[in-house]
């Protein structure tokens, strides 16, 4: 079978596997801008790549995969045959980021009842970018400040492929908190998603780094980021995601989201 080439435009924050390292659910775009989740994807696997290869978002790679049938009901959802991947190249930020918007925005959401029934069967959409028509509010909430003793245990009791390089002892640092976005669909319906895009997390240690490790600034400044700098100045779209236990449930919404597209606003001037 042929590899399929993928624009990766996501990365959730990883959590511990037994099977594996970390675990991190990626996603991202087949070239005429369907998606696709791909899964195991060892968070050892993606910093080695990035180690020699300076991968990161919005590249567009070849890898071979096959559809999950077994226990994953939702269509996109892929996994690797191997890791071998091809990194071909990574679309720029030029012209409004122009070339991201081509793949990224072929199909938009708008309307959340909309969504909400794609989602059911049989069509199991897991996977939509959405276009919020205003971003209310962003909220950030308490969380466990440690994981699980149980999600340490699996973490020492990896198995992971001999190629990767793994250290059963580390984990990557928990973030105490969760954020969400609060936002109205095109008819004024209102929903409350959290985020689960890594950059959000990645912003909140680097804030926290750079703050003497004061949690309330580091906080302060993601807000800033998301709900200043990106409501304000950005052209947002929403990549949302299902989780397969909420969809299998059937949740009156299954989603979260999963990245934040965020190019800047194109403004119009007059010649007169």
């Amino acid at each position: 079978m042929p590899k399929k080439k993928i624009l990766i435009a996501v990365t959730t924050y990883p959590l511990p596997s037994r099977s594996y390292d970390e675990l991190v659910c990626t996603a991202g775009f087949l070239e005429d801008g369907t998606w696709i989740r791909i899964y195991p994807i060892p968070l050892s696997f993606l910093n080695q790549v990035k180690k020699d290869t300076g991968f990161k978002k919005y590249t567009w790679i070849e890898l071979d995969v096959k559809r999950r049938t077994d226990t994953d009901f939702r269509p996109e959802s892929h996994s690797p045959n191997n890791y071998d991947v091809k990194i071909i190249n990574t679309l720029s930020t030029d012209n409004f980021w122009q070339e991201r918007k081509e793949i990224c925005l072929k199909n938009v959401y708008t309307n959340k009842l909309k969504l909400l029934e794609d989602s059911k069967a049989p069509t199991n959409i897991s996977l939509a970018t959405f276009k919020p028509s205003r971003i209310t509010d962003f909220v950030v909430e308490d969380d466990e400040s440690e994981w699980k003793d149980e999600w340490k245990e699996i973490r020492k009791q990896t198995d992971l492929f001999a190629a990767i390089e793994v250290d059963p002892e580390k984990l990557i640092p928990k973030v105490p908190y969760k954020f969400y976005y609060i936002f109205e669909d095109d008819q004024g319906v209102p929903s409350k998603l959290m985020i689960e895009d890594w950059e959000i997390f990645q912003l909140y240690l680097n804030c926290l780094r750079t703050n003497n490790n004061d949690q309330k600034i580091a906080i302060e400044k993601v807000k800033e980021k998301y709900f200043g700098e990106f409501v304000k100045e950005n052209d947002i779209y929403l990549f949302l995601g299902t989780t397969m236990q909420w969809h299998r449930r059937r949740s009156n919404n299954p989603f979260v989201i999963i990245g934040v597209f965020y190019p800047k606003i194109k403004l119009q001037y007059s010649l007169f």
